[in-house]
């Protein structure tokens, strides 16, 4: 195809909307960005709509461009930098349909529910590792879009692997957490409080919701109330608390720890 080399050709206004919530709700797409999540999406089956990526990275990934049937649109370096948002782009850049990603039923096993999560490299580091942990399903009570860029490349793919439900605040994860608690499942609320018991001596086996609270306000007390279970993290009390995507590590794992041990 032509090469593009113009910032004001009509492609560039349309891949530049994707940076704003606004442009992927039109579109119903969402933009990738660098080598390793164009390798993350073909890894996990992903049609990209389209690709764009300049002559000299194309010219280095030949032999990936081969191997698939890829709508590849070369571009310039300036062009490049107009689209991607990070300020050094590696060349190339995908954009991918949103109802091509899975979508979570409400009915997982071992569900992480998060309360207003605000930081998207916290909540892009959290879907890394609950994807580790085996986790079934992410719902998230408002809070930042789990597919924006910067969440996506913090993620380093796993929100393009992870079944995820978004609602439009916390007030939308109550149903979801009550009837998770009706059927049996147990829920988790991670408190700093000398009640709680800590977090290695639940039963992660059983089918769990873990809730995680928002960074500076912690987990609503009108969501803390709906817990079946209060576990906490013993550390020093040279600190208050541990940051949210921290604290999410070794709660997550215990459950894999416990499954495998």
């Amino acid at each position: 195809m032509e090469l593009i080399t113009s910032r004001r050709n009509p492609l560039v206004g349309r891949l530049r909307a994707l940076h704003q919530p606004k442009g992927r709700r039109e579109q119903g797409l969402l933009l990738l960005e660098g080598t390793h999540q164009v390798q993350e999406l073909l890894r996990l089956g992903l049609q990209p709509e389209q690709l764009l990526a300049t002559p000299a990275w194309i010219e280095r990934h030949g032999a990936l461009l081969a191997d698939q049937a890829l709508p590849l649109q070369p571009v310039g370096e300036e062009v490049m930098e107009a689209v991607a948002t990070t300020d050094h782009p590696d060349g190339v850049v995908a954009t991918l349909a949103r109802e091509a990603l899975p979508v979570a039923r409400g009915d997982g096993a071992f569900v992480l529910a998060l309360d207003q999560l605000q930081d998207p490299g916290n909540l892009g580091t959290l879907l890394r590792t609950a994807l580790a942990a085996g986790v079934d399903e992410v719902w998230l009570g408002g809070g930042a879009d789990p597919l924006q860029p910067k969440v996506l490349r913090a993620s380093a793919g796993a929100a393009l692997a992870l079944p995820l439900l978004r609602l439009t605040d916390r007030s939308g994860l109550l149903p979801l957490l009550q009837r998770a608690a009706a059927e049996g499942r147990q829920l988790a609320a991670t408190l700093v409080h000398a009640t709680a018991q800590p977090y290695w001596q639940l039963e992660w086996t059983r089918p769990t919701v873990l809730l995680l609270g928002n960074e500076g306000a912690g987990l609503h007390p009108q969501l803390a109330d709906l817990a079946t279970h209060r576990v906490t993290i013993p550390h020093s009390a040279a600190v208050e608390s541990l940051n949210v995507a921290v604290a999410a590590a070794p709660l997550l794992l215990e459950r894999w720890r416990q499954l495998h041990s």
